[in-house]
């Protein structure tokens, strides 16, 4: 019967996961519905012994009822037989739930049609689990559904999991294969005692306590190490699975930054139903502009991606310029512009800032750095959420003819690559399409045009993948899909025809309201980017806007047909538009400085933040760690002063005259010699009516001799009495006579303390323990004198056992009953029991921080 109720709170622990994936808690409630009744049969069928193959059928029948019974219940037979009707409805709404997460992005609304959709899929993965777990008996691949379930809301989430979550789902899968290893050891014979009290009967089973106990804390150690481990080493952050890894060489001051899955976030936010407020904008020449957030320059056949980013401490946003736009020669003519952008609250976390292309300058509070290939601007620290910032960018603005003249760069051969396997059929269509067009400039125009116009596509949220068969798919077949299908289609043959591409996403220029430009949800956008020398990466469009297409997408001017009215102001030369601010006209106008920059953002110089020195922060990081590794030392160190306290402060009675203090001779050369002359006038013999004040100094001075013994690597053995220890201590140091005389007075006392029926005799002192501390010390190597000061054994023993005592409570829980069960024993028993034997277990945790098991036999009291 532990079986069926450890699988089925295994996946009820992992299904937890899935809590970031729904609003509301009525998909956790179903599911758990679900759960109950799979293992309810499972526990059932255990129960009946019934054949290994009978259990999954009858979980399944039982959760098509239970399925019925919560959702289509008004169709069934009496509320719960399902029928021709409500079968026929539990169809649509599983159809429909599928569409509906196609729709929406996490967190999906919990309507009836996801509800019952993760409701079944979980009832399903709790009747493979059972399968594996309880049928089959390999409880190991059990992990294999429950793994299914866990990497769903990793592989579709943006953040990563939250730990409580991991630890809940991780402890789940650790019991249950507590739970089966228990059972199989249980089969092996007759019962061993170890540690838990219980009769001792014929028909036992085996104890497999210790065992079990074992596995609970390799596991949670190895959860533990899973947790702490990612957050402590340096330059490391806990990611989301299937996340890019950006961050490399980000230098001192760095970190890692986990970039999305930037095409299915695309796809959840265009399929949105709310069209919330994402940022508002001015710009100075008051027309929109695209707003980059990824640029991702890799495509590996499946989708498209970023290589690692790169931003130096020298490259941080607050220093000055960004780094030169990517293949911009400084004599092309660039039409300047100031951005101020203003970034909703309620956005989701986001560590790059949505930016025009190519910004030179970027004004924002934080430690935000410019990737120096691509000019993303991200932060290790900071969000974009609830900021205000001003951009200045410096837009090319090419001709035709400049266009066509671009020649072939070297540089860009990595931004041709194409991973093998491809349909060959695309890259001849694309020689198709492009056919009589003898530059790639004039290449890039025709597939526009062919994406736009006379390719007959069609814009459609349905449409998903951007894989290689999604891909030849889209192109060859379906022709209809989003702004992802058209901006890695333009991309890939744009590659496949010789010319540097990548796929950019961020936001289209929205919608102008009043005053400010408004970018919304819907807004989301991805578009290729082209590369031509001398003018570096120009935005193209693909995708048809409008009506039609996606609304607020706008064609490039340097792709439209040259017509004499296209010209933006009539006798304009080509280079007269190099900007408003630009008083001159001139065709070529010389690079602008970086005071010309700041002038721009109203004249006050951005103040350069150098950040925390890298020797500084080694220092810190050095201190801190210094601090870690000295806690036992100072916890050693706090317990020495304060039985130290507790001798000094003990009030000694009167001494006895009948009871000699053999450590006083007729000399006191020995105290004199130590400087304690005034320990013998310190020193007592204890009357019959003190022992009660004397008996706190005792077990202080013991404990402490117990300690300094550990630190100093000759701890007291198992069993050992204090009369043996002393006489063990003292032939093995062969201290002083006054040194031996205060191992006995602490020995003597500590054995009276427990066997005599009156305390007399003389107490220890704190010099008693000083002479032992420094005997101990002479006789033990340099190494173990600096373990002893810098990682005492006694506080890190404490430390484990305290450990061992949490991880003590996971095995206790096992002995929790709801319901009291039954005897099984006859009159043997009884008479057993009335002889009083049983079994006790007592844990002996000595004061040298050691512990051990024994097991005893006693009569009931």
């Amino acid at each position: 019967m532990r079986l069926p109720i450890a699988a089925g709170l295994a996946t009820a622990a992992v299904s937890l996961t899935l809590y970031p994936l729904f609003e509301g808690g009525a998909w956790f409630w179903a599911s758990m519905g679900a759960i109950v009744v799979t293992a309810a049969i499972g526990m059932g069928a255990s129960r009946l012994a019934a054949p290994p193959w009978a259990a999954p059928p009858a979980m399944v029948l039982a959760l098509g009822v239970y399925l019925t019974a919560a959702f289509t219940g008004s169709k069934a037979w009496i509320g719960f037989i399902p029928t021709k009707d409500s079968v026929a409805l539990l169809g649509e709404l599983l159809g429909g739930g599928f569409d509906d997460i196609q729709r929406f992005a996490p967190p999906v609304p919990a309507n009836t049609g996801i509800t019952l959709l993760t409701a079944g899929g979980v009832g399903l993965m709790a009747i493979l689990v059972d399968l594996f777990t309880v049928r089959l008996r390999r409880a190991a691949l059990a992990g294999l559904p429950l793994l299914a379930l866990f990497t769903v809301p990793a592989a579709v989430l943006t953040d990563p999991i939250s730990w409580p979550a991991f630890v809940i789902g991780a402890f789940g899968y650790i019991g249950l294969l507590v739970a089966d290893g228990r059972e199989r050891l249980g089969k092996w014979g007759r019962a061993v005692f170890v540690r838990r009290a219980r009769t001792v009967t014929a028909d036992a089973a085996p104890d497999t306590g210790r065992l079990a106990l074992s596995g609970r804390r390799i596991g949670v150690t190895a959860i533990g190490l899973a947790v702490l481990v990612p957050a402590l080493l340096p330059n490391l952050a806990p990611a989301p699975l299937f996340s890019f890894g950006v961050g490399n060489g980000l230098g001192p001051g760095g970190g890692n930054i986990g970039i999305p899955d930037a095409i299915a976030e695309l796809g959840g936010e265009l399929r949105q139903e709310a069209n919330d407020t994402v940022l508002t904008y001015t710009s100075s020449d008051d027309l929109p502009r695209y707003l980059r957030i990824y640029s991702l320059d890799v495509f590996d056949g499946t989708k498209w991606t970023v290589n690692p980013l790169r931003g130096r401490p020298e490259d941080r946003v607050s220093e000055g310029p960004l780094p030169p736009a990517p293949g911009l020669d400084p004599t092309m003519p660039v039409k300047r512009a100031e951005t101020h952008i203003a970034i909703s609250d309620d956005i989701r976390t986001l560590r790059f800032l949505p930016l025009p292309y190519p910004a030179t300058q970027v004004a924002a509070d934080g430690d935000w750095r410019a990737d120096r290939n691509s000019l993303m601007v991200f932060s290790t620290d900071d969000e974009a959420a609830g900021l205000d910032y001003r951009v200045v960018t410096g837009e090319p603005e090419p001709t035709p003819q400049q266009l066509d003249l671009a020649a072939p760069d070297s540089s860009g051969r990595r931004y041709l690559d194409l991973p093998p396997g491809l349909d060959p059929r695309v890259a001849g269509l694309a020689q198709r399409v492009t056919e009589g067009a003898e530059t790639h400039y004039q290449q890039a125009v025709k597939l526009q045009e062919w994406f736009t116009k006379s390719g007959a596509f069609t814009y459609s949220l349905k449409a998903s993948g951007s894989g290689g068969d999604a891909l030849s798919q889209f192109i060859l077949t379906d022709r209809s899909g989003y702004c992802e299908q058209f901006a890695s289609a333009m991309a890939v043959m744009a590659r496949m025809l010789g010319i540097p591409a990548k796929v950019s996403i961020g936001f289209t220029g929205g919608t102008k309201i009043g005053d400010v430009w408004t970018v919304r949800t819907h807004d989301a956008h991805a578009w290729p980017e082209l590369y031509f020398a001398g003018v570096g990466w120009l935005r193209f469009e693909p995708t048809p806007g409008g009506g039609a297409g996606q609304g607020t997408a706008q064609v490039p001017q340097y792709t439209l047909p040259v017509t004499p009215t296209a010209s933006p102001s009539p006798g304009a030369s080509p280079g007269a538009s190099a900007g408003a601010d630009d008083a001159t006209g001139d065709a070529a106008p010389a690079p602008r400085n970086p005071r010309e920059i700041d002038r721009d953002l109203g004249g006050v110089p951005i103040v350069a933040d150098p950040g925390m020195p890298l020797l500084v922060k080694i220092a810190i990081g050095v201190a801190a760690a210094l601090l870690i590794l000295l806690i036992p030392a100072a916890v050693r160190l706090s317990s020495r002063y304060r039985r130290r306290r507790i001798l000094d402060k003990v009030a000694f009675a009167v001494p006895d005259p009948d009871v000699p203090d053999p450590r006083v001779g007729d000399s006191d050369a020995d105290l004199i010699a130590s400087g304690e002359a005034s320990a013998r006038k310190r020193r007592r013999a204890v009357t019959a009516d003190a022992p009660v004040r004397v008996a706190p100094a005792v077990e202080a001075a013991w404990a402490e001799l117990c300690d300094l013994l550990i630190d100093f690597g000759r701890a007291r053995r198992p069993g050992e009495s204090p009369r043996a220890l002393g006489r063990r201590v003292t032939e093995t140091l062969r201290p002083d006579p006054g040194t031996t005389a205060s191992i006995t007075a602490i020995t003597s006392a500590e054995e009276r303390r427990r066997y005599a029926r009156t305390v007399h005799g003389p107490a220890p002192v704190a010099v008693d323990l000083k002479r032992v501390r420094q005997a101990l010390a002479a006789a033990a190597s340099r190494k173990r004198r600096l373990g002893a000061a810098l990682a005492p054994l006694s506080t890190l023993l404490r430390l484990r056992a305290l450990g061992e005592k949490a991880l003590d409570g996971f095995d206790r829980l096992e002995n929790i009953r709801l319901v009291a069960g039954r005897s099984r024993g006859g009159a043997g028993d009884m008479a057993d029991d009335t002889a009083g034997n049983r079994a006790v277990t007592v844990r002996d945790v000595q004061e040298n921080g050691s512990s051990q098991e024994r097991s005893l036999t006693g009569s009931r009291s």
